[in-house]
C-alpha cells in the first residue's frame, strides 16, 4: 500500500479511541514525509536531533515535531526553539536542561517522562520511586518553562503478548497514580500515554495508549544507509 493508504488504515483503526498516530520518520527522506503530510498526517517523530532540525527547516511549518529518541543534554538547545513534544525525558538532569533552554527561548515545552517498564537493561527511563520523588521535589516545582503532559514507555521486545500487555498495563496504572497525586501542580497536566509501536500498538491501545509511534508500517523498512 502507499504511504497515504497506510496512514488512512491506521487512522481507521484508531477511530473511536483516544489514540493519535505519531509517524516515525527517522532516516526517511523529505519527499516521503511530504507524502504523509499530503495525506493529512501532522505529527512526526524523530530519533536524532540533527535529522529533526534539518527536516523542520524545510517541511511545512504546521507539522508537530516530536523528539522520541534518547536525547543528550548537549543537544537540547538545537530543538528547544520549535519542538512540540519530547517523549524521552529519562532523568532530572535532562529535564533541567530542557527547562533552561525553554526559558532562553521564552517557551513552555511539553514533555513526557520516560518510564522503565521493560525487562531489558538497554532501555532508558525512570522507575516509579524515582519519578514520584522527583515530581515531589522543590526543584521540579520551580521548572516553570516545562509542562509534563504524560508518560512514555517501551515494552520488552518479545513475542510474549501477555508480557507486553502486563508492561503496558503497569504504565497506565502509574499514569493514573501520578495524575491523582501531581496534576494540581502548575507544570503538570497529565493527559498522554505514549506506548505502542508497529508490532504491539493494538495491545497498547487496548491498555490505554493515547499515542502510538509507527514508522516502518507507514514508510516501509528503514534505510540506515542514507543518514
Amino acid at each position: 500500500m502507499s504511504i497515504a493508504e497506510n496512514i488512512k488504515s491506521y487512522n481507521q483503526k484508531l477511530d473511536g479511541t483516544d489514540c493519535k498516530l505519531v509517524a516515525v520518520s527517522k532516516t526517511k527522506p523529505n519527499e516521503l514525509l511530504q507524502e504523509a503530510y499530503d495525506a493529512g498526517q501532522r505529527i512526526f517523530g524523530e530519533n536524532k536531533v540533527q535529522e529533526l532540525v534539518e527536516k523542520s527547516e524545510t517541511l511545512p511549518k504546521d507539522i508537530q515535531w516530536h523528539m522520541i529518541g534518547h536525547l543528550q543534554r548537549n543537544k537540547v538547545k538545537y530543538i528547544a526553539p520549535f519542538v512540540s513534544l519530547i517523549h524521552s525525558i529519562d532523568s532530572p538532569r535532562l529535564l533541567k536542561e530542557v527547562q533552561k533552554r525553554a526559558a532562553q527561548n521564552e517557551r513552555t515545552i511539553d514533555v513526557l517522562l520516560q518510564v522503565f517498564i521493560a525487562e531489558e537493561e538497554t532501555k532508558f527511563g525512570f522507575d516509579k520511586e524515582e519519578l514520584t520523588s522527583f515530581l515531589s521535589s522543590d526543584e521540579f516545582k520551580e521548572m516553570t518553562n516545562v509542562r509534563v503532559i504524560g508518560v512514555m514507555g517501551m515494552a520488552t521486545n518479545t513475542s510474549d503478548q501477555n508480557q507486553v500487555r502486563k508492561e503496558f498495563a503497569s504504565l497506565k496504572s502509574l499514569f493514573e497514580e501520578l495524575k491523582s497525586s501531581f496534576n494540581a501542580l502548575d507544570n503538570v497536566a497529565l493527559s498522554e500515554i505514549s506506548m505502542g509501536m508497529s508490532g504491539d500498538y493494538q495491545i497498547a491501545v487496548e491498555e490505554g495508549s493515547t499515542m502510538i509511534r509507527v514508522g516502518s508500517a507507514i514508510f516501509g523498512a528503514r534505510n540506515y544507509g542514507t543518514m
